[in-house]
Parts: C-alpha cells; structure tokens; sequence
C-alpha cells in the first residue's frame, strides 16, 4: 500500500493585520517544530510554525507610562481581589492606586485603594510589570463596587472617564447582558454634595457628573430596578474598550414588560 503524505493548512496570526498559511502535517507532524524537508516538500520555502511564534512582533506595553491595570474578575478572599493584566508601568506591593470609575469618583471624590499583595499565577511576588497577569490584593474598596471593565490607575494620572450628552450611544453591560444603547434623554443632574436634583437643565455631563438619563436598548433585556434587585439593576456602559459611566436602573417604562 502506497505511503500517503497529508498536508493541512493551519492559519497563524501574528498581528491583527497580517495572516499567515503554513503547511503543516497533522499525521507526521512535518514542518512544526523544524523545517519541511525540500525532498517532502519542494514547493515551500517558508518558516514552521515555531519560527514564525518566535518572530512575531509582541504588543508593546509602556514601562513608564500611566499606571493601567483593566479588571476582568473581582472575589473576596481576605479582602478585595481582582484580576487583570498590566498594560503599563508596574504594580508593587504597598502602592496606592485608584480603581476607576466607582462610586466616590462618581460624586467628584477620589479614594484611593493600596495593594496589599501581588500574586502571578499561585506565587506571590513583591512586583510584576506590563504583560503580567495578576491577582492583586486591595484594601480600601468592597469587592461589590467593583465591575469587569473598571481600571486598576494610578493616582497621579487617573485614567479619564468620557463627557456624553443625548444622542450618545454606547454598549450597556448589566448582569450577564451586553447590549448596545443610546442616551436618549438627559433628565437631571445631581448635586454631589446635597444629593439633590440640580434645577438647571442638563445638555451634557461631564467627568465625575451624576446624572438621571433615559437609556434606550434595541433588544429585550431583562433587569431590575436597583431598589427591588440590586444584582440585576446595577450596570456600566462602555464604549471603545473603555468604560464611562457606572450607574443604577432608578425606573423602567411602562411599555417594558417588567
């Protein structure tokens, strides 16, 4: 019985721009750690796989840029403890940082958090740097005024949350719901220090504002009042992979069902 080669195509992507093809055998396993012999394979000339992980160019993070940490994950464990990876500088043991936006920032307040402990992976490290993924510690804030999406920044230079007005659209993100939306109406702006509705009227908010507004979704969603629910009514939006504004459902309409 005659040997059969089987060559498969396995697609590389060593940036977002560019693609790769490479040949390689799934069977023998030909061209992945070295080279493909020309007398197997005369037609390609190419790199295996191996070479062309070695020679992508990785992301690079700034050293000595802005303290960022994005929060993927929060859980309580002797304290508050989120997870993330540094995209810039690096995080130690005993800093001060601010955790963004949350609520006192929401009320023109900047509290600031200090990190108690640093782990990668299981190990406990006195400072990890860009491209790390951590688990930090934090001591100042509860794990419940915390959402995926806030940032781990630094307090010399926080991270800025965005000014947006009616018409403003962005994705909602409340409980498991990720949905697109649009401010539809600016309805009052609240005074941060009396906790009253300002009587001016509100054409837009800017950074640190608190504002009551009128959201609208395209699909069905399924929440809660933040008074009767408060998992299911407490929500952030989102816009370009950054968060702008946290907030709690006051209302819903009457045509929503709920």
């Amino acid at each position: 019985m005659p040997e059969i080669s089987v060559i498969f195509y396995c697609l590389f992507l060593p940036e977002p721009a560019d693609v790769q093809f490479l040949p390689i055998s799934g069977l023998v396993g030909t061209n992945m750690k070295t080279r493909v012999d020309k007398s197997t394979c005369p037609w390609w000339n190419g790199p295996c796989p191996f070479e062309a992980l070695d020679s992508a160019e990785v992301p690079l993070r700034d050293p000595k840029g802005p303290f960022r940490i994005p929060i993927i994950d929060k859980f309580k464990d002797m304290g508050t403890v989120v997870m993330g990876k540094v995209e810039s500088v690096s995080v130690r043991e005993g800093d001060s940082s601010l955790v963004m936006p949350n609520k006192d920032f929401m009320h023109g307040l900047r509290a600031q958090v200090k990190v108690l402990a640093v782990y990668c992976d299981e190990n406990k490290v006195r400072c990890a740097g860009p491209g790390e993924s951590l688990r930090v510690r934090l001591s100042g804030i509860e794990e419940e005024d915390i959402l995926s999406g806030f940032i781990l920044s630094s307090v010399v230079k926080p991270i800025a949350a965005a000014i947006f007005t009616a018409g403003y659209k962005a994705v909602l993100h409340i409980h498991s719901v990720v949905e697109e939306c649009e401010i539809v109406e600016l309805l009052q702006q609240i005074d941060p220090k009396t906790k009253k509705p300002m009587k001016k009227k509100v054409l837009f908010v800017k950074n640190g504002a608190v504002v009551v507004c009128r959201i609208q979704v395209n699909n069905l969603i399924c929440i809660e009042k933040f008074s009767d629910f408060p998992q299911l009514g407490r929500f952030t939006l989102r816009t370009e992979g950054k968060t702008v504004a946290v907030g709690k459902v006051t209302d819903l309409s009457s045509s929503s069902g709920a």
